[in-house]
């Protein structure tokens, strides 16, 4: 636990957690009042602004959090010692605010462009203008989604390419140098690390695939959806047409909340030991605290 504190990359796992938390509160909260007709977003334009605002700007920041930690994961298997000091807590914190503050610049346009009460959209709280959708549309579709997805395929494929490098490295100048005796030693040392770097490399792949596939499964029909919906967008459509539209869009949006929510669910099941025991460490720790809390209730 104190380890994973320190490391910038679980860093910004648990703050891209915090701002997915965040998107499900105001995404779901309002779904979830809307079966007791009680979404207030969909008549009051100030709380959907809001909604809107918070919503796409925690899961953009979640989204290129988790990008900047493969980044980072890239740095800190890097055979030269300039590109590992990079991963370091106090980068990964710069990091953070700077993503944040440009999230929230990149979606200050909700404020302008969302509306309460709009007829003829998938959600009454949606784009007041066909320009203002097709650029939220754009926006969510290349800022949000794509571009991160790219980054986390490519830096994790180079991650991995830097680690069978690295261990590579170290058999050939371990068994280069020193006695014969030595020598010996150095060699099944090697060929344990070079078992245990096997091991992150098929984590570090696994991860990477179940991530990269289920971001792309959860977020990609979406874009898709607003995109279609933004450019097919005619007040004569049947009311048949209209009511299969909001279906579909309605039922790719719920898949986004399943992107997020599901990390912790990657990290912790998909592969790996570390988290697994921090989160056992974590459990454990809340019940000696509780059975501590009560011995002293007691007494």
């Amino acid at each position: 636990m104190g380890n994973l504190r320190l490391n910038p990359c679980a860093y910004l796992f648990l703050i891209s957690s915090l701002t997915n938390m965040i998107s499900i509160t105001f995404g779901l909260s309002t779904r979830i009042l809307s079966g007791w007709n009680m979404n207030f977003t969909d008549s009051n334009t100030l709380m959907c602004k809001f909604r809107a605002f918070v919503m796409l700007t925690s899961r953009t920041t979640s989204f290129w959090l988790i990008a900047f930690a493969t980044i980072d994961r890239w740095f800190s298997s890097c055979c030269q010692y300039q590109r590992r000091q990079m991963s370091s807590l106090k980068n990964a914190q710069r990091g953070t605010i700077i993503i944040i503050i440009l999230s929230i610049l990149l979606y200050s346009q909700i404020l302008y462009c969302y509306e309460a009460n709009i007829t003829s959209t998938p959600l009454k709280c949606y784009g007041k203008s066909a320009e203002c959708r097709l650029l939220t549309d754009i926006i969510y579709a290349l800022i949000t989604i794509l571009f991160p997805l790219l980054i986390m395929c490519i830096f994790g494929l180079m991650t991995i390419s830097n680690i069978r490098q690295t261990y590579y490295v170290i058999l050939f100048k371990r068994t280069n140098t020193g006695s014969d005796n030595e020598n010996k030693r150095t060699l099944v040392l090697t060929n344990r690390q070079r078992e245990r770097w096997k091991k992150i490399d098929r984590y570090l792949r696994h991860v990477l695939l179940v991530q990269t596939i289920l971001l792309t499964v959860f977020t990609l029909p979406q874009v898709i959806e607003k995109i279609y919906t933004t450019l097919t967008a005619n007040p004569r459509k049947s009311s048949l047409h209209n009511t299969i539209d909001k279906f579909i869009y309605n039922f790719v949006l719920l898949l986004t909340y399943v992107a997020s929510g599901m990390p912790f669910y990657i990290y912790t099941l998909s592969g790996g030991s570390i988290f697994r025991n921090a989160l056992r460490n974590l459990f454990r720790s809340m019940f000696s605290f509780t059975t501590n809390t009560s011995v002293r209730t007691t007494e």
